[in-house]
């Protein structure tokens, strides 16, 4: 497997480039048109648009590589996988909440490689590559390496989650609750957000009961990247397992003790 990613790290950051003027756009707009999926979770016509933007210049620019989306489906196979949510946080997004980003990921042979998180009302883009480290920036401000937390004892943990709910519904909430009992403080940041502060060094812990592969492909290689640990609640190290830990490393296994998966 080439270990050079470095084209297509740019090529994500255009395609996040042209999600976030489709997004930044249309934000608080009054004409959003919401509709509920399945499961009862909201799509809006700027997710679609979205989506599909980044499809066709994909098509154009990577035509042999496999897409799966949230939105427009697709498998994700060995080879190369381009993995997108086009909003991560739509409930935010059509409330008007700024906590919201355009994920795209890119997978080789299973594992994310390349990863681009950006949050234009927040002003801020999260990526990683491979290799190369992980990046942020604010507003125009010059790239920011970055890396995780030295906290070494859960007593000194900072901790969160999305939401308290999918514990009681998903896994227990009582592992939950415990688990935060031993630690300093908790938060529900939700989404994309707390795995990118587990990448910044100011949170050390994010866990979530229930992902899809889209929620986290781009976190897995922007936390592992910036010196922390990514798995699933059984402790494999992959995005596609249904569930989601992040760590700085050192309390990774600490966590797995009260969260692991049954």
């Amino acid at each position: 497997m080439s270990t050079d990613f470095t084209a297509d790290l740019a090529l994500a950051q255009r395609l996040a480039d042209e999600a976030d003027q489709i997004t930044h756009s249309r934000f608080v707009a009054k004409n959003l048109r919401v509709t509920s999926k399945p499961d009862r979770t909201p799509v809006t016509d700027v997710d679609l648009a979205v989506e599909d933007a980044v499809r066709q210049l994909l098509a154009l620019d990577r035509p042999h590589d496999t897409v799966a989306g949230e939105e427009r489906g697709g498998e994700i196979t060995s080879g190369r996988t381009w993995v997108l949510d086009p909003i991560d946080g739509t409930k935010n997004f059509l409330r008007g909440v700024p906590v919201w980003a355009t994920l795209i990921a890119l997978a080789v042979d299973g594992s994310p490689v390349v990863g681009v998180v950006s949050a234009p009302a927040m002003h801020r883009r999260w990526w990683a590559c491979l290799g190369g480290g992980s990046w942020m920036t604010v507003d125009d401000r010059e790239p920011v390496p970055l890396s995780v937390s030295g906290v070494t004892d859960l007593a000194d943990a900072y901790v969160g989650t999305t939401d308290l709910a999918s514990w009681a519904r998903y896994h227990t909430l009582e592992a939950y609750l415990s688990f935060v009992d031993s630690c300093w403080e908790s938060r529900a940041f939700g989404d994309f957000w707390q795995h990118c502060l587990v990448a910044e060094g100011a949170v050390d812990v994010a866990a979530e009961p229930i992902v899809n592969p889209w929620d986290v492909a781009p976190l897995q290689v922007l936390v592992t990247e910036a010196g922390g640990t990514f798995t699933d609640l059984s402790g494999a190290a992959r995005f596609d397992g249904g569930s989601a830990l992040s760590t700085n490393g050192h309390l990774h296994e600490a966590a797995l003790e009260h969260l692991r998966l049954p």
